[in-house]
């Protein structure tokens, strides 16, 4: 089953007579292909594609599924989309409310011949769980962070300042395939490194500091994350007391990962190898979060997320010991959920390196 059979499956149930897919997110996922800007029209038999003479070639070209039609002065936004109502006999029509502002709910309100009914939930529960196919796209962007940061390790070095260290690093995820970043990186040293999202400055890396590398990429949509933390020259013994302590908490949380797992039970395998270690007050995020077109994907494993893991879910293993002003541990993989345990994606070593 192709993704907007997938879709069209919401519509069986009645709630509503199509949907509207205004997120670049889910309209991707229902094309099978990013196509910059547009509005997508989902019908029970068929679908409406629309955009501006700057994509109408390429989605022309490559949304076979979808009938594809050009806005312009003479026929806007609204007047497509009506006119496909029509053409459908819609009553109701499911709308992506945590992706509309409240500006555009307003007008779409104002200017469709239909209700709109808030259909979040449904439209974004089919992307929790990923096909082969889409993990094969995000393996493809993982091996190219990897690689990434084998360099990173050949590049770093003492005067070098944060910015230029994060300069390096999108250029070389660019230069080996990248499509584009998941994130802006998190690139940060010495006592920047308790910031977990810190932005990278003008420091300059100096001796016996960790460096935080926090980064991802993009392959046809798909995204990669991992954060590793490095030191250079050399660590003290509380530094060193930190990393082990973060790295024994992510293994132990990935090693009991599995479908029918909890979310909160793989954070909370982690979150109590840091409090008994005496730093449970310095982890203040959740362990994971699910990744896949977007970064930040449900579900999370985190203390609120009680309900069992599925097989297919892809999730951030991300345990931090972060101490205020003087440094921070980061130690992040992303792993596939399986129903016997999880793969991980990232190949990255994790053992303590020291530059």
């Amino acid at each position: 089953m192709n993704n907007l059979k997938k879709m069209q499956g919401i519509l069986s149930e009645g709630k509503v007579d199509a949907l509207l897919l205004t997120s670049q997110v889910s309209r991707q996922y229902a094309a099978g292909y990013d196509v910059a800007e547009g509005v997508a029209v989902v019908g029970r038999e068929k679908s409406f594609y629309f955009t501006d003479s700057r994509y109408i070639e390429v989605a022309q070209d490559e949304l076979r599924d979808f009938t594809v039609l050009e806005i312009n002065r003479e026929n806007s936004y609204s007047a497509r989309i009506n006119a496909a109502l029509e053409e459908l006999g819609v009553k109701t029509l499911g709308i992506e409310e945590d992706y509309l502002t409240h500006s555009e709910y307003l007008r779409y309100e104002a200017s469709l011949h239909a209700e709109l009914v808030p259909c979040q939930k449904e439209i974004s529960v089919f992307r929790q769980i990923k096909e082969d196919w889409e993990i094969a796209e995000m393996v493809k962007a993982q091996e190219i962070t990897d690689q990434v940061f084998a360099e990173m390790c050949t590049v770093l070095k003492p005067g070098m300042t944060e910015k230029e260290a994060a300069a390096e690093l999108i250029y070389r995820l660019l230069k080996h395939g990248a499509d584009g970043l998941s994130f802006d990186p998190i690139v940060v040293s010495g006592p920047n490194t308790s910031k977990p999202h810190g932005v990278p400055g003008d420091r300059k890396l100096e001796y016996g500091d960790f460096i935080t590398l926090d980064f991802g990429c993009t392959v046809n949509g798909y995204c990669s994350d991992m954060t590793r933390t490095v030191a250079l020259g050399f660590v003290s013994e509380e530094m060193s007391k930190v990393y082990e302590t973060v790295l024994r908490a992510q293994e132990s949380a990935i090693a009991m990962t599995k479908a029918g797992v909890t979310g909160q039970a793989v954070d909370g395998t982690a979150r109590k190898i840091i409090t008994d270690a005496g730093y449970g007050a310095y982890f203040g995020h959740g362990y994971g979060h699910s990744v896949g077109l977007e970064i930040h994907e449900a579900p999370n494993c985190n203390p609120s997320n009680d309900q069992p893991l599925a097989a297919g879910v892809v999730c951030s293993a991300e345990p931090g010991i972060y101490l205020p002003g003087k440094f921070g541990v980061r130690i992040e993989d992303v792993v596939v959920v399986t129903e016997d345990g999880c793969r991980d994606l990232t190949q990255s070593p994790k053992n303590l390196i020291i530059l």
